[in-house]
């Protein structure tokens, strides 16, 4: 094909490849979509190489797809048109640490635990904890979040200004390095979240954090998920700055202990963890258990030995490779919405029921802290009747979401799989959301198939 030779014309040869193993491992990601080979993947190794990239996309018509470490969960970074895929594993260069402003900057291809252990020198840690070691240009195109969200914010609130290749190939910024700004349009938050479908991200600089003095991690256990959720809105309420507040329920507990080999009590449960001063989370710690007493809480263990903590948020992370080490054969489907905490305990509840009545194997957990919760499902690809099921029940949780102030998705993001709940979720707004796509990329070569509709 004329724009494969025209790509490693203007790349080094080796870097552009067909090569069907290659091929492959760039057509799906870690969700449940079906996937779709890309035509050709190029690994390029600096800002000007996507730029060229780009223009060669645009002179063809061919559409391009960003890849970071293929960690997705709503088919983000499938192929739905083949073309060509990006794959930015060679740009991973962490370029400057600021470390008096508390700011990095990256290319694209750094991965979250990368960048962590680089900023440990300087006693400073990047916040948002997905769980998977995205990479941090992924994790800024999906607006990812995870345990941690609920005290220090999403990638939206640690993004200070991106480098983005558009669709015709010019380069520019969003930002600056500036703590606050009032001038003009805010363009970070445009072209975070947005998937690859607005521009290619070739540089970031984020805000970090310094390491909290002492952290202290919790087990919370509860005779109902109802109460759990109670107790989540009392420790709010109270204004305890808590880092992390997890909700697994029974379900989840049993498989942490069967692949963790732990020994929790199966029943609902909050993962908590606290960071601050020693004196001040000694505060904390006293009255989170006056709270969580209130609200029936059987047993609260803190983990004050850093191993112990360790393996508690260890096999949080885990949980989802525990459900699927126990159904070999079968896919897992992770929903996720994201509702006011006031409409919280309803949601979970009628989660908990719709999946007993529908007699589907999954489980029910989330970032409750901050309103986001998924129920993991386990089903059979090849059996159309659980996946039709499937399909109904992350429907009717997307649509309770919706009915009552929520989203369709808290940090998942859009891609293939929330896309026909875009239009119900915003309505005229969504047309206005096209409207931009189409002034930005008149082509529809960026990432097409994803969020909004073909044009």
């Amino acid at each position: 094909m004329d724009y494969i030779r025209d790509l490693e014309q203007a790349m080094s040869k080796d870097r552009v490849t067909t090569n069907e193993t290659i091929i492959e491992e760039h057509s799906f990601d870690e969700s449940h979509h079906t996937p779709s080979r890309p035509t050709v993947v190029v690994f390029p190794e600096h800002s000007e190489e996507v730029r060229k990239i780009v223009q060669i996309a645009s002179q063809y018509e061919v559409p391009v797809i960003p890849y970071g470490a293929g960690s997705s969960l709503e088919g983000q970074v499938i192929p739905c048109d083949g073309g060509i895929t990006v794959d930015f594993s060679l740009m991973n260069k962490i370029l400057e640490v600021r470390e008096q402003d508390l700011l990095v900057k990256v290319e694209p291809g750094v991965t979250r635990l990368q960048l962590n252990k680089e900023l440990k020198k300087y006693g400073l840690f990047f916040t948002v904890d997905p769980g998977a070691d995205a990479t941090l240009g992924g994790m800024a195109a999906t607006n990812a979040s995870g345990t941690t969200s609920v005290k220090y914010g999403i990638m939206r609130d640690q993004v200070r200004d991106l480098e983005v290749v558009l669709a015709d190939g010019s380069i520019i910024h969003t930002g600056n390095l500036a703590e606050k700004s009032s001038s003009g349009f805010h363009l970070n938050s445009f072209f975070v979240g947005s998937e690859g479908t607005l521009g290619l991200f070739t540089e970031l600089t984020l805000k970090v954090h310094g390491i909290p003095e002492h952290k202290v991690a919790a087990r919370a256990v509860f005779p109902s998920i109802e109460q759990a959720v109670s107790a989540v809105v009392s420790i709010l309420h109270a204004g305890i700055p808590i880092a992390r507040c997890e909700l697994v329920d029974e379900s989840s507990v049993k498989h942490v202990n069967q692949y963790s080999d732990t020994n929790y009590m199966e029943a609902p449960t909050l993962f908590l963890e606290f960071h601050g001063n020693q004196s001040g989370l000694q505060e904390d710690v006293e009255f989170t258990k006056e709270l969580v007493k209130e609200q029936g809480c059987q047993e609260i263990i803190f983990e004050t030995d850093s191993k112990a903590a360790h393996q508690l948020w260890e096999s949080r992370h885990n949980l989802a490779y525990a459900f699927i080490h126990s159904y070999p054969g079968k896919k897992m489907i992770l929903t996720d919405v994201s509702l006011p905490i006031s409409e919280l305990t309803g949601a979970i509840l009628y989660a908990q029921e719709e999946m007993k009545d529908m007699d589907m194997v999954g489980a029910i957990l989330g970032h409750v802290g901050d309103g986001n919760f998924h129920t993991i499902l386990m089903i059979d690809k090849e059996n159309k009747e659980e996946v039709e099921k499937a399909d109904l029940y992350n429907e009717k949780l997307v649509k309770y979401a919706l009915a009552r102030g929520g989203t369709c998705t808290g940090e998942h993001g859009v891609g293939i799989g929330k896309k026909k709940y875009q239009r119900l979720e915003f309505g005229l707004a969504y047309d206005l959301m096209v409207k931009m796509k189409q002034t930005l990329d008149p082509k529809c070569i960026l990432n097409p198939g994803k969020i909004v509709d073909r044009y």
